[in-house]
């Protein structure tokens, strides 16, 4: 059992240090300065919304990967909290996923100092609120922090769509980066934010990013309590093999 345990944790380091990885080279290669692709799509709005639909295709395919069928791919501080305030996970199995996130954030933003200059010039992907704009900010990390747990909540508990979880991820990043990363940067995970402050040692406003994303999740629990959701059927991960998985 205690092995089981151990290669669960190991695959939610696994996935999380890949989503911090291979998402942020994502970020750095749209956005930072010297990249082709700021010649290609010199609209900031559309690179945004690139930008959320590969981060979130990253999501999606380590969902699918045999990391995240084992783990179920939180990924995200946010979705465990409330997955353990719904009842689907013991406290201690929660704090175990979230240490694990962490370090395997930290692991995954290291290999993100490769890109040198380029990474640097956005902070390695970290995410900091627009200047002036904290509440703005505050607010946008509560609201999209609520449709990433609501919609995984929709999801997973319809017997019919909980196998298309993880594709809900790369269109939903898509419009929600588009709409506010200009005022947060659209974290949504406090683990993903983590990760490039550590690296680039910038913390602006961070605990932004671990008060308003777990926020919004637990608005997200609160809506589905609401008695004409109470009865909806929250499975604790993100990817099910056939429409009948528990």
């Amino acid at each position: 059992m205690r092995r089981k345990v151990f290669y669960i944790y190991l695959s939610e380091c696994i996935g999380t240090a890949l989503l911090i990885g291979v998402g942020l080279s994502v970020v750095i290669f749209d956005n930072g300065d010297g990249s082709p692709v700021l010649t290609w799509i010199p609209d900031a709005a559309t690179r945004r919304a690139l930008t959320g639909f590969l981060f979130g295709t990253t999501g999606c395919l380590i969902t699918l990967s045999p990391v995240g069928r084992i783990s179920g791919a939180h990924i995200n501080p946010t979705v465990t909290i409330a997955f353990w305030l719904r009842r689907r996970m013991l406290a201690r199995h929660a704090l175990g996923y979230i240490l694990a996130q962490s370090a395997g954030a930290v692991i995954g933003a290291l290999p993100l100092l490769l890109w040198g200059k380029m990474g640097a010039s956005v902070g390695y992907g970290n995410t900091v609120p627009i200047p002036g704009e904290l509440p703005a900010a505050f607010g946008g990390e509560v609201i999209t922090s609520f449709l990433l747990v609501a919609g995984i909540f929709f999801f997973s508990g319809h017997r019919r769509l909980r196998r298309f979880t993880p594709f809900l991820i790369p269109p939903l990043f898509c419009v929600m980066v588009w709409a506010e990363g200009a005022l947060s940067g659209t974290s949504t995970n406090a683990a993903r934010s983590l990760g490039p402050a550590v690296v680039s040692d910038v913390w602006t406003a961070w605990w932004l990013y671990l008060l308003a994303p777990i926020a919004g999740g637990c608005l997200a629990v609160w809506f589905f309590k609401l008695p004409v959701l109470r009865w909806w059927k929250v499975l604790p991960k993100l990817f099910h093999r056939g429409v009948a998985a528990a």
